[in-house]
């Protein structure tokens, strides 16, 4: 009886130990992955219909509040002049107003006097283009002195965007059959795909311009040229 349950005891031993035993598969290691990638580029040109303009106020005074007082009230006439030419209130905003001391000095760079200067810039959303330098000789005649940063841009790019990507897209895919025959291979399929978009940057032709009548030379000239919309696409292909 004792035999038998140490025989069976040993047996017992060996099933869970071969259990526990490191477990071999064989199975054929993948073959390496081909691939190859290319970056495509598609632009697409807009004329931009909508700009972007800080119109500022400054005002500089021996007293604090007499340079506030007189800013105000350039600044209200500035807003007023803005509004008059066509743009709605919505599309001014307040982006800075600062005042800070200025003090003078004599050569031997003693202290003389100190003045104080205030800043009032507006954000002006322009969306009629034709009337911007009429704008702007508006608001300089009602008392602007700082004016700067403008930038133009297309109020909807979704479909020229799309454009792009397509663009971009199709320019990918011709390098890589190219360079696929050129290599003496084939592509089999895509494996990764990413795109980048690009802020609108403006686009010169490098065309000179032609002179203008009296009446065009009696305003701001603005120029808004073109804006280029530019997608890259990185795609990786296998092949073989």
């Amino acid at each position: 009886m004792r035999t038998k349950f140490f025989a069976f005891a040993i047996l017992a031993l060996a099933l869970v130990l071969s259990a526990c035993g490191p477990t071999t598969i064989n199975q054929a290691a993948p073959e390496n992955l081909r691939t190859l990638s290319v970056n495509g580029l598609g632009q697409v040109y807009l004329t931009p219909d909508i700009a972007y303009i800080n119109i500022g106020v400054n005002t500089q005074s021996p007293s604090a509040s007499e340079s506030v007082a007189t800013n105000k009230d350039k600044s209200n006439a500035v807003i007023e002049a803005i509004k008059e030419a066509g743009v709605e209130a919505k599309d001014i905003h307040t982006t800075n107003f600062s005042i800070w001391s200025n003090p003078q000095y004599d050569p031997n760079g003693q202290v003389t006097g100190t003045t104080y200067v205030v800043d009032n810039t507006v954000n002006v959303t322009v969306r009629d283009l034709e009337g911007l330098g009429s704008l702007l000789d508006s608001a300089i005649a009602a008392g602007a002195n700082n004016i700067y940063s403008i930038q133009f841009d297309v109020a909807d790019k979704t479909k020229a965007t799309k454009e792009a990507r397509a663009s971009a897209v199709e320019d990918a895919k011709t390098q890589a059959q190219e360079l696929a025959e050129a290599a003496g291979l084939s592509l089999v399929e895509i494996q990764t795909i990413s795109f980048y978009e690009s802020s609108p940057t403006a686009y010169f032709e490098g065309k000179g311009g032609g002179g203008g009548g009296a009446a065009e030379a009696a305003v701001v000239p603005i120029q808004p040229g073109q804006l280029a919309i530019s997608v890259t696409v990185s795609i990786t292909y296998s092949i073989k």
